[in-house]
C-alpha cells in the first residue's frame, strides 16, 4: 500500500481522485470505481503497489504491437483491478475486483521487475493484462528504473488516463496499444461503462505527448461491426493520429458477460481491414485469426510483403534500417 498520486481533499473527509477520467469522489473508507484506490482518513492509497498478480515474458506481438521492435521480448506485469467494467473482458478474473475484498498479488519491487526483465533478455516492460493506469504509482517507479537500464516502457491500456497523469509518465513511456472498443457513445455506455468522447480526447493526448501508439478494436458481431462504425474509427485515426498509425481489428470470442454473441467471422475482419485501407490507413492488421494473411506488414509504397507473421511469431522480416529494401519507403515505428 502506498499513498496515491493525483488526488485532492474535499469536504467531509472525501477525496477527489484525478488519476483517470472518472475523477471519482471517494468517501472515507471507500474505494474508487477501480476498487483498488481507497480513502483512509482523507488520504488516498493505492492498494496494489508492488502487488503483482500476473507476470510473464511475452513476444511484443502479443500486446499487440507490430511496429515496435518486431520479434523482441517484453516483460509483462499486472496488478488486480480496472476502471472499466467491460462485458467482454478476457481477464475478468483479475480485472474485476470485488469491492472491499482483499487485493491479491505477490510482493515485487520495481527493482526486481527490471532485473527480471534483463535476466530474461527482454527489450521492454509492458504494463498489461489489466489496466496499467490504476497501478500508476508502481508502473511509474518501475518505468523510471527501466529507462535507466535501457529498457522501453509500454502501456497496454483502455486509454482512460487523465491528462495530468499521462503528462507525468509520458517522458518514460515509449509506446502504447490503446483499445478503441467501438465508435458510439451507446456502446461505451452500455458495454464498457465509460465515455467515448473522453477516450478519443485521451488518444489524441497520447499522440501529442509523442508516444508511439497502435489501436486495437475487438469486433463484436451485432454491437460494433457496422460499416459506419468501422469507417468512423478509421477516419478518426487518419484525421487525428495520422495514416501511419497501425490499427488492429481483432476477432471476439464469447466470454464473461457476452457469451450470447457468436465469434467474429474472418469475413468481418477482412471487411474491416479493407475499410481501414480505403480510408487511407497504411497498416491494418487482423488479430486472433492466425494464418489468414491479415497479420503481415506490407510496404505502403510498393506493396512488398515486409514482415510475415503467424500469430505472435515472425517468419521473415525484410525491413532494412527502417525502410523497404525494394523502394526505400520508410516504415513507421520504433526499432524496425
Amino acid at each position: 500500500m502506498k499513498e496515491a498520486m493525483f488526488y485532492e481533499r474535499e469536504g467531509e473527509g472525501k477525496v477527489r481522485c484525478g488519476l483517470c477520467r472518472f475523477c471519482c469522489l471517494i468517501s472515507d473508507g471507500a474505494r474508487g470505481i477501480c476498487a483498488v484506490r481507497e480513502n483512509r482518513g482523507g488520504k488516498l492509497y493505492s492498494m496494489v503497489y508492488g502487488s503483482v498478480c500476473a507476470e510473464s515474458v511475452d513476444p511484443i506481438e502479443k500486446k499487440p504491437l507490430f511496429h515496435v521492435m518486431p520479434g523482441s521480448r517484453s516483460y509483462s506485469i499486472a496488478t488486480m483491478g480496472c476502471n472499466f467494467h467491460c462485458h467482454h473482458c478476457q481477464n475478468y478474473s483479475i480485472s474485476q475486483v470485488v469491492r472491499d475484498a482483499p487485493v491479491q498479488g505477490r510482493d515485487v519491487s520495481p527493482q526486481e521487475i527490471v532485473q527480471r526483465a534483463l535476466e530474461n533478455s527482454c527489450s521492454s516492460i509492458s504494463y498489461t493484462y489489466t489496466e496499467p493506469t490504476i497501478f500508476f504509482e508502481f508502473a511509474y517507479d518501475t518505468a523510471h528504473l527501466a529507462r535507466e537500464a535501457g529498457l522501453k516502457n509500454i502501456f497496454v491500456t483502455n486509454g482512460y488516463i487523465s491528462r495530468e497523469a499521462l503528462a507525468t509518465i509520458a517522458p518514460f513511456l515509449d509506446a502504447a496499444n490503446i483499445d478503441l472498443k467501438g465508435f458510439s457513445e451507446g456502446f461505451y455506455r452500455d458495454i464498457v461503462h465509460a465515455s467515448l468522447s473522453e477516450l478519443l480526447d485521451s488518444i489524441v493526448e497520447y499522440r501529442k505527448q509523442g508516444i508511439w501508439i497502435e489501436l486495437t478494436t475487438l469486433i463484436i458481431p451485432g454491437l460494433n461491426d457496422s460499416d459506419a462504425e468501422l469507417l468512423g474509427i478509421a477516419e478518426f485515426i487518419v484525421t487525428n493520429l495520422g495514416a501511419d498509425t497501425p490499427w488492429h481489428v481483432s476477432a471476439f470470442h464469447p466470454t464473461y458477460r457476452l457469451t450470447d454473441r457468436p465469434g467474429t467471422p474472418v469475413e468481418t475482419l477482412r471487411k474491416a481491414r479493407q475499410i481501414g485501407i480505403a480510408a487511407g490507413l497504411r497498416y491494418v492488421y487482423e488479430g486472433n485469426r492466425p494464418g489468414e494473411g491479415g497479420e503481415n506488414t506490407y510496404c505502403p509504397g510498393c506493396s512488398l510483403p515486409l514482415i510475415k507473421r503467424y500469430g505472435f511469431r515472425i517468419s521473415s522480416n525484410k525491413v532494412l534500417n527502417g525502410s523497404c529494401p525494394e523502394c526505400g519507403t520508410a516504415i513507421a515505428g520504433i526499432g524496425l
